[in-house]
């Protein structure tokens, strides 16, 4: 900046332009650029950036891009035994912080950011952080609470009281939204049986759609879309889906009820500013996925308002108020969830 200022004013003038800077540097006054250099982040993807759970993190890293906050690279598509690679690459290309999910490469990603001590690495894992690897911070979304939410609302929209869960593979971080969604389902319709599969990838649309095809001729009026592909089969066949991680009711719109959301930028605002203090560390920082820290919320019914019966929506502000306040927790139940 001293430069630009500078260039072609008379030492008088820059002086006192400068000292205007300081003053408003000193107040605030300055926007954020011109106060802190943006901390160099780059993200290892195994999926496409418009996959369910990545997209909530790109969309995070990219509004704090914006913001002027960060500089952002991301490589997406990394093969697991290509992981490796791209993060050493990374950390040696000088980027500050790293982001991604090891839940097939823990050992590999783990002994990476063991080799770059300087380097801040947030990962997604179903695994706790160690403290032999300082600077190895985890990450789940944990948005059970939103899923329980979803499950009353499923409860209630179900006719058949049959629903089909479609997950990508029964880990942590799965499970606990299936479990939290069953719940919250049986509260409202205790009745209810289920139908749970999985399909063993992450991204399989067409895959996650002839699971949900088959769980429909099994009875199943109302599908539990944890991955792409299983509302167009809801949508095919007339049924009702309930949306995960992200809203898709713009693009089902009368198919997708509601969604449980996960919002990552509580977890990386944290992380951001352990970077900036230069405080960060090995922590889990699942908890900022919670619904009372703002990293998950129920999404607006849309074109479902007034379809879901009143009484049931007044239970669910309820519950949602009670989790907010921490009079009711949704129980974290991380077990492989079973057909019923």
């Amino acid at each position: 900046m001293t430069d630009i200022l500078s260039r072609g004013l008379p030492r008088r003038t820059f002086l006192q332009a400068s000292a205007a800077i300081g003053a408003l540097a000193a107040f605030g006054l300055l926007p954020s650029y011109a106060q802190e250099t943006p901390i160099k982040v780059a993200a290892v993807y195994t999926v496409p950036v418009e996959q369910q759970w990545v997209s909530r993190i790109h969309k995070a890293a990219m509004a704090a891009k914006e913001r002027g906050e960060i500089e952002y690279v991301y490589t997406e598509n990394v093969a697991n035994n290509d992981y490796e690679r791209v993060m050493r690459e990374y950390a040696e290309a000088g980027n500050q912080l790293i982001l991604g999910e090891v839940f097939g490469v823990e050992d590999a990603a783990r002994s990476v950011a063991a080799d770059y001590p300087d380097v801040a690495f947030l990962m997604g894992s179903s695994f706790k952080p160690d403290d032999a690897v300082p600077n190895f911070a985890v990450f789940d979304n944990y948005i059970q609470d939103a899923s329980y939410l979803t499950g009353m609302i499923a409860g209630a929209m179900s006719k058949t009281k049959k629903i089909g869960m479609v997950g990508g593979y029964p880990i942590p971080e799965v499970n606990r939204l299936m479990n939290a969604f069953m719940a919250g389902a049986k509260e409202t319709a205790p009745d209810t049986t289920f139908q749970v599969a999985f399909i063993g990838s992450w991204f399989d649309p067409p895959k996650a759609k002839e699971t949900a095809f088959a769980q429909i001729d099994g009875g199943a009026d109302l599908l539990y879309a944890e991955r792409f592909g299983v509302s167009d089969a809801a949508k095919e066949r007339g049924v009702l889906a309930i949306g995960n991680v992200i809203d898709t009711q713009a693009d089902y719109p009368e198919t997708v009820v509601s969604s449980a959301l996960w919002h990552f930028e509580p977890t990386l605002d944290k992380a951001l500013a352990e970077v900036k203090a230069g405080t960060f560390k090995a922590a889990d920082y699942g908890l900022y996925s919670f619904m009372k820290e703002g990293g998950s919320s129920l999404s607006p019914l849309g074109t479902f308002e007034g379809k879901v019966p009143a009484d049931v929506m007044d239970k669910v502000v309820e519950r949602e108020k009670a989790i907010k306040d921490g009079s009711f927790t949704v129980e974290i139940d991380d077990t492989e969830p079973k057909s019923s």
